[in-house]
């Protein structure tokens, strides 16, 4: 894991757009070393449409899904060490731009808000949800390597 390189092809190209009227299209691809190619763009809260695609993934998207699918990841590996059988897990993850320390824009808050079914004989309680949320919280490689304030507000069922 550690020393190991991840790597994301970016590729964006002007058509024709004349470019330094800065009305060109801010649409370009992002290609993963698996094979997927995801479609991206500016946000249309930063751009306006038409320059931004907004059917794309934003960078501010991107970076708000990566922090809680790593979240959920660590989650299901500990459950599943625990012994809690996981059924289904979704987050509306949501984050919200401001200004940092510095007074630079920057996406200050990400909020997970994971709902987690669990089935079987063994069935957690509110408190080792709780529990192995905040163990996901400090394994999670991704909010171990922003400064964003990153919140864990989880539904349970009970």
């Amino acid at each position: 894991m550690a020393g190991h390189e991840h790597q994301a092809r970016i590729h964006w190209t002007r058509g024709t757009a004349a470019f330094t009227d800065n009305r060109y299209s801010r649409a370009h691809t992002w290609a993963f070393d698996g094979g997927v190619t995801v479609p991206a763009s500016s946000s249309p809260h930063v751009v306006r449409v038409p320059m931004s695609a907004e059917a794309a993934v934003d960078p501010e998207e991107a970076l708000v899904a990566a922090l809680a699918s790593c979240h959920m990841l660590w989650f299901l590996s500990l459950a599943a060490g625990r012994g809690f059988c996981v059924d289904d897990y979704s987050d509306a993850a949501a984050g919200v731009m401001g200004h940092n320390a510095a007074g630079r824009v920057a996406m200050v808050r990400v909020t997970l808000r994971p709902h987690v079914v669990f089935s079987g004989s063994l069935k957690p309680a509110r408190e080792d949800v709780m529990q192995l949320h905040a163990h996901a919280h400090e394994e999670c490689f991704i909010a171990n390597s922003v400064t964003t304030d990153v919140r864990c507000e989880p539904l349970f069922d009970g």
